[in-house]
């Protein structure tokens, strides 16, 4: 998975709301070569979740709406709302994982290995749902490295803090009691979700 920055993504608007095919042209990658277009359709989706972006219209016609939050508590109580709904179903994932086996198997040099199809769903949910709190930490930290709003950085360090603790925290109870080779496998699916600061996957 690629890193985007988010700011990109918002400077391939020209104002205010831009269709969906305008922003797609636009906005290129550091080789100057256009994302595939489902693929940044579903970052443009994380972008909405994220509460930058709000989408409108239907297939050709979708446009997108920059959104500005009007104060602190609403936007440190949307966080909290994606910090709380993710932490859930981490947790639910969790405990449905408990003790079972996530590869059936792995290859000797660690580079490919077989989900156990039995905890599919459950196993996606999980890596989905940490994927979400890593790409709101970036987006944290991105709005504590820009804004001027004392009260918005302190209360999005406290966040950026909860988020970090609850992940190490996850990360030792899917860990514990695993093989060496799972936990390899599993640590490096992981690193890979982690974005720059500022960016999210696509």
């Amino acid at each position: 998975m690629k890193d985007i920055a988010i700011n990109s993504i918002l400077d391939s608007m020209n104002a205010d709301s831009a269709y969906l095919t305008d922003m797609w042209e636009t906005c290129l990658d550091e080789k100057r070569k256009r994302y595939a277009r489902n693929k940044f359709s579903s970052v443009l989706d994380k972008m909405e979740k994220l509460g930058y972006l709000k989408k409108q219209g239907y297939k050709t016609e979708i446009t997108y709406t920059k959104l500005q939050f009007q104060d602190t508590a609403d936007h440190i109580g949307f966080i909290n709302n994606i910090i709380f709904t993710n932490e859930s179903l981490i947790t639910k994932s969790l405990k449905k994982l408990d003790s079972k086996k996530i590869f059936i198997d792995i290859s000797k040099d660690l580079n490919s290995q077989k989900l156990n199809k039995l905890i599919l769903k459950d196993y996606d949910l999980l890596i989905n749902s940490i994927t979400n709190m890593l790409e709101l930490s970036s987006s944290i930290m991105l709005t504590i490295e820009n804004t001027k709003n004392i009260e918005l950085k302190k209360e999005l360090k406290n966040n950026f803090k909860q988020i970090k603790e609850f992940l190490d925290e996850s990360n030792e109870i899917l860990m514990k009691f695993r093989g060496s080779n799972e936990r390899i496998v599993l640590q490096r699916i992981l690193n890979n979700r982690i974005p720059k600061p500022g960016c999210i996957k696509i």
